[in-house]
């Protein structure tokens, strides 16, 4: 096997029956040598210098005839680094007027709510922004304060303020890359159904977008941003208090105030770093913020697996510090920096998404006597088998679809859905009387709700996830992922059923090869291959030159490394 392609020294990224530990594996897909690095605090060496960061976002030019510099959106908006002429201040100022058409070629002509997390390049490109939005004429709604501004915060926004409306409908930006490192800049719009946008409307916006780079931004109206800040269409909107009195309607917060828990929570310096103390407040919770600190550097961050620092909720190494003092707690959560995304410390460690999303989705469902007997639970194709056992057990439809939050928003929207989640701790839910609350994720809501979980029952979600193993069944879960070039990438993206040619994967007969979600029909973006005990599903990444292959078993470790070995074969000869 040669070096670039596939199968190449595979690297394990998370394990679903303890990410706390390390596997390792024969070639071909032995893992990446963990970093000496992984849990503790970065070295100075590791750090960005903002300052170099921020000229770079607004001096370096991306160069539209080179692929990777130009616009494109992922699963979820345009992400990128300014040191790498891939995300600066051309591809804010392009992808900002890319907008001002599309509102106005569909007439959305009501307020854009923009928000903003506490990456370093996310308030520069706010301001590159808003100096487009303003020269339009666009109604903005700034943040009080010039505070942060969650994503699902954003879209409650969002949906609070069309909610009765049938024009003047407003819709909203988030600048942010989510969990990505510090260097990382990101931008998401949302339309007027409070959500990521569909693949059609990104797509028209990223081709705008590059169009205006290629003709060097001729076109592009701007005004100084001191004036854009001045005009009468800037204002400043209270985010908080909305979103945090409302939570009741999400949340019994008096459940868990009337258990009188011990919570803890880090917000990781995200965005939502001023909102737990007022949540605390307003609804009277016995909640310790165990750090307000923000800095762009995030030098307080543990080291991620890899050397890298994210601010990845589900990583066990990003998680230490929070896992250090878990035990002062009844259970405590934290949230990536952008908070749309949950992690959940109890007295046994870090619960793996996977494992909550099935938590989850049992008691919300056995809870929520006001949602719809129609409403379903909504997955991706890479998550868990056991949200399937549960949902069944539960007489619940699945909703299985591609990788993408975008999936879930028209069922969140009209009630048809009434929890969804993704394995990388994204999920969302419906309020207590079956109405929409979020269509984007929200990491607030899961947090809060382990809360209310151990409150109702007395148990913490790692006990209630182990009754559901014993009832169901364990699984052990793994994703790993290995370089592709961009043509490798494309030809995974559009694998049909018909290159698996076996009838048995790891001594199973295979009942299904999807290169299609069951629950809408819509790509995949690779394949899925199922039994009645295992499945794998391999796809490429969205934004960097990798692919990857989730796997899960119900019969242990060595029938998941079978399936892994399976996969691999399958992966490498379609690709070759």
């Amino acid at each position: 096997m040669t070096a670039g392609v596939p199968g190449f020294g595979l690297a394990r990224v998370l394990l679903f029956i303890d990410s706390r530990t390390e596997s390792r594996h024969d070639q071909p897909h032995a893992p990446m040598t963990r970093s000496p690095l992984a849990g503790k605090l970065p070295p100075a060496d590791l750090l960005i210098d903002v300052a170099k960061l921020q000229v770079a976002y607004f001096n370096e030019v991306p160069d539209p005839a080179i692929a990777t510099q130009r616009v494109s959106f992922g699963t979820s908006g345009h992400r990128g680094s300014a040191f790498d002429r891939t995300f600066n201040e051309h591809h804010v100022l392009a992808i900002s007027e890319a907008i001002c058409r599309y509102r106005r070629e569909q007439g959305h002509d009501g307020p854009l709510f923009l928000g903003i997390d506490t990456h370093a390049l996310s308030r520069p490109a706010a301001e590159s922004a808003l100096e487009v939005l303003a020269a339009h004429g666009v109604e903005v709604m700034l943040a009080a304060d010039d505070d942060y501004t969650p994503t699902p915060v954003i879209s409650h926004a969002i949906l609070g303020y069309n909610r009765g409306r049938t024009s003047g409908l407003a819709d909203g930006i988030v600048i942010t890359p989510s969990h990505n490192p510090p260097a990382d800049g990101g931008f998401k719009y949302n339309p007027p159904h409070g959500g990521p946008a569909d693949t059609a409307v990104t797509r028209w916006i990223e081709a705008e977008a590059n169009r205006l780079l290629e003709a060097g931004l001729a076109g592009v109206p701007r005004v100084p941003h001191a004036a854009a800040l001045r005009a009468a269409t800037t204002h400043r909107h209270d985010y908080r208090t909305p979103y945090i009195d409302d939570l009741g309607a999400v949340i019994d917060m008096d459940g868990i105030r009337g258990a009188g828990l011990r919570l803890g929570v880090d917000p990781m310096g995200g965005a939502g770093v001023h909102y737990w103390q007022q949540i605390a407040d307003r609804h009277r919770l016995d909640l310790t913020v165990v750090s307000e600190v923000v800095d762009p550097t995030f030098a307080f961050m543990p080291v991620d697996w890899d050397g890298k620092i994210r601010m990845d909720p589900s990583s066990t190494d990003a998680m230490q510090r929070l896992i250090a003092i878990g035990d002062r707690f009844d259970i405590a959560f934290a949230c990536d920096t952008d908070h749309d995304r949950h992690g959940i410390v109890t007295q046994s460690g870090l619960l793996p998404p996977n494992a909550y999303l099935a938590v989850m989705v049992d008691h919300l469902f056995r809870t929520r006597d006001e949602w719809s007997a129609a409403a379903a639970v909504g997955k991706t194709v890479v998550s868990s088998s056991m949200i399937d056992r549960v949902a069944a057990s539960l007489g619940r439809r699945l909703h299985e679809v591609p990788v993408g939050f975008k999936w879930f928003v028209d069922g969140l929207f009209d009630g048809s859905l009434g929890f969804v989640g993704e394995e990388s701790a994204g999920a969302s839910f419906l309020r207590r009387d079956g109405t929409v609350w979020s269509t984007d994720k929200d990491g607030f809501i899961p947090a809060l709700l382990a809360a209310e979980i151990m409150a109702g029952s007395g148990k913490d979600p790692a006990e209630r996830y182990a009754a559901l193993t014993s009832e169901h069944g364990e699984p052990v879960y793994d994703r790993v992922e290995a370089g592709a070039t961009p043509a490798q990438k494309t030809r995974l993206a559009k694998l049909s059923p018909d290159a698996v040619t076996s009838d048995t994967l790891a001594g199973e007969r295979i009942e299904a090869v999807l290169s299609h979600a069951p629950g809408n029909d819509a790509a995949i973006g690779g394949i899925k291959v199922s039994t009645a005990s295992g499945w794998f599903a391999a796809r490429p990444s969205g934004t960097e030159d990798i692919y990857k292959i989730y796997a899960e078993s119900f019969r242990g470790r060595p029938h998941l490394e079978a399936i892994i070995d399976e996969a691999q074969a399958i992966v490498d000869t379609a690709l070759a």
